[in-house]
């Protein structure tokens, strides 16, 4: 694809194909809303191999993610209210301090932070931060018996919980990943699989081609085929006075809904309603 950006004309020219004489073309206004999500998807791919992402911090610890793909995440959090974030993937610890901030800010809420490896200078950091109180570090792999178990003893049965996977990315890890931790998500709260955007970096330079099936929007669809409790589905915007609808991110399709009633309990509700309907004719 080739997109010929024309600020003289107000134009942006999109090319579907590998010849610009023999390509199919698109002529969008340039200030237009398909315009905009074209230059996005670019945007983001030239952001990503220059690191964009790696430019950001929260409260002193780097995050690594794009402001947007923050905000998105704050205002999820802000709608669900859990009690418990639990989050697969530490690295500097940016991200855990984003929700333990959250959480002070909401009153409500404790964070759950697990890694593989987190390295003595990254632990030090967090265990030193305002926000630590908030913040409960296991090491270990994120998909171990052990490591399951001690998440579990953490969390109480009434408890709302949201779960964050950001370790590993390949699908194998992330499928694992979704069946080991799926069972804690509560109705109406999610299990996000980040960073999906690896199925369209597999042709940048710092990409990979095997990246374009071994990512984690396949680990999710996959998932979701398996599992009709849960649904892939973006939250909704709580305010947009725009024409927009799509979010520029790194987590394409990474929101696995738990649906408020399991598919299997509303066919049982369906049926006793019609039994007493039935008894009672």
């Amino acid at each position: 694809m080739k997109l010929i950006i024309d600020t003289d004309a107000a134009t942006l020219t999109v090319h579907h194909g590998p010849d610009e004489s023999q390509s199919a073309h698109q002529v969008h206004d340039l200030y237009s809303k398909p315009a905009f999500e074209a230059i996005s998807h670019a945007w983001l791919k030239v952001g990503w191999n220059q690191k964009y992402p790696y430019a950001f911090s929260w409260m002193g610890r780097p995050i690594i993610q794009i402001p947007e793909d923050i905000v998105r995440m704050q205002e999820v959090i802000y709608q669900v209210q859990p009690d418990v974030i639990i989050e697969t993937g530490v690295a500097h610890g940016g991200s855990l301090v984003f929700y333990a901030s959250l959480c002070k800010a909401l009153d409500k809420g404790r964070v759950i932070g697990i890694d593989i490896e987190i390295r003595p200078h990254n632990r030090r950091a967090i265990e030193s931060h305002a926000l630590f109180p908030w913040i409960t570090l296991i090491e270990g792999s994120s998909t171990a018996q052990s490591t399951l178990q001690q998440v579990q003893a953490l969390v109480r049965p009434d408890e709302r919980v949201l779960v964050v996977l950001d370790s590993c990315h390949t699908r194998e890890h992330v499928r694992a990943e979704l069946e080991a931790y799926h069972h804690l998500v509560s109705p109406a709260s999610y299990i996000v699989a980040t960073d999906g955007s690896m199925r369209d970096l597999h042709d940048v330079p710092r990409g990979r081609p095997e990246w374009k099936e071994d990512n984690p929007c396949s680990a999710a669809y996959e998932f979701a085929s398996a599992h009709p409790e849960f649904t892939i589905e973006r939250p909704a915007w709580p305010f947009n006075e725009s024409e927009l609808s799509q979010n520029i991110t790194h987590w394409p399709d990474a929101w696995l809904r738990r649906r408020e009633e399991e598919p299997n309990a509303a066919l049982g509700a369906a049926y006793i309603a019609e039994s007493n309907r039935s008894q009672s004719a």
